[in-house]
């Protein structure tokens, strides 16, 4: 120990003792940039449908549980075909293990009865909370 001190002297500076982490922080938040930017053209929905466009819109909510109504009145339960006894099924199941927020997204095309059904079998399945994706006209 004291030959290190006595080789060291006034002048000469000491090792390297501790890890510097500014480049670190650097990479980490040019990689978060890069995935904020890119996260924006990930498309949620693999089935196109022409939403309806209103003037005003509810805040998004955090956990949900998605329902397509397409063009036909076919079904899918978060991007999987479904029918409307097997909703109920998977909405009471999910709902079994946590507080569920459901969407319904359906075409402008579809018929009001069949989004009065999902809703109703929602309700059947004790899902309080709903809400209706729709686009902002411009």
């Amino acid at each position: 120990m004291a030959s290190v001190q006595a080789a060291r002297g006034p002048g000469n500076r000491g090792g390297i003792v501790g890890i510097n982490v500014t480049p670190f922080v650097d990479i980490a938040l040019v990689l978060l940039i890069i995935m904020m930017v890119s996260s924006t053209y990930i498309v949620s929905q693999a089935l196109k449908v022409e939403l309806p466009k209103t003037a005003t819109s509810d805040g998004k909510v955090t956990k949900t549980y998605v329902v397509t109504i397409d063009k036909g009145g076919e079904l899918l339960f978060n991007d999987a075909p479904a029918t409307l006894k097997g909703l109920e099924a998977q909405l009471r199941a999910a709902r079994a293990s946590e507080d569920v927020s459901l969407v319904i997204s359906a075409d402008q095309a579809a018929l009001h009865g069949r989004v009065v059904e999902i809703i109703d079998t929602a309700k059947l399945a004790g899902v309080t909370k709903f809400a209706i994706n729709v686009e902002r006209s411009k």
